[in-house]
């Protein structure tokens, strides 16, 4: 079961007030597109919100598929199976225009299960994980054409234990954190290296 929830939801319901209704209908198919996903875990459903010849990307690590039967394998062995049971995606901004969304959220898991689709062959850790997503998504008509989805892989293994951000220029779960706090310390990583330079 996938948490959404608003980071700011009185902010969030000004945004969304102000649709039009095309806007509207493209909020609302993605919207459609995710519970099926995330909610439902049903694949047919989430492709039946898809063009023939629609694509997605998970651009960090190169997964996902083009056209109906490649997203069909993908989703069905990969994308939905390896979703774990505890992920929770909550909305941090979303823009719609006339064809395309982007929505940035953050995503929370515990690595209990194997997750291809997004770190391939990487066994369970046990370990949680909170990383900023965002999503460009095209339309075509009233379907999905394609989606762009990024993330910051380097956080994601720093989390999990499998990248060392002591002699990297990489942060953990504080890249995701920034994000809904930015108040937070800026600038940390050249200060680290500042600091080695003067040794």
């Amino acid at each position: 079961m996938v948490k959404q929830q608003s980071v700011d939801e009185q902010a969030n319901g000004k945004a969304t007030s102000n649709l039009t209704p095309a806007q509207e209908s493209l909020q609302e198919l993605w919207d459609e597109h995710l519970r099926h996903e995330f909610s439902t875990h049903n694949v047919e459903d989430a492709l039946a919100t898809m063009v023939e010849d629609a694509y997605v990307n998970d651009i960090p690590v190169m997964t996902g598929g083009v056209g109906k039967p490649a997203l069909r394998e993908f989703y069905s062995k990969y994308g939905i199976p390896q979703i774990p049971p505890d992920m929770e995606l909550i909305p941090i901004s979303r823009t719609i225009g006339t064809d395309r969304l982007v929505d940035e959220m953050l995503v929370k898991f515990t690595h209990t299960i194997r997750m291809d689709w997004m770190l391939p062959g990487i066994a369970p850790t046990g370990k949680r994980v909170e990383v900023t997503l965002v999503a460009i998504v095209q339309f075509r008509g009233d379907k999905l054409a394609h989606e762009h989805i990024y993330w910051d892989q380097a956080s994601v293994l720093v989390q999990l234990g499998l990248l060392d951000p002591s002699t990297l220029p990489v942060v953990g779960v504080d890249s995701a954190r920034k994000v809904l706090d930015p108040s937070l310390p800026s600038n940390a990583l050249i200060d680290r290296a500042n600091d080695r330079d003067s040794v």
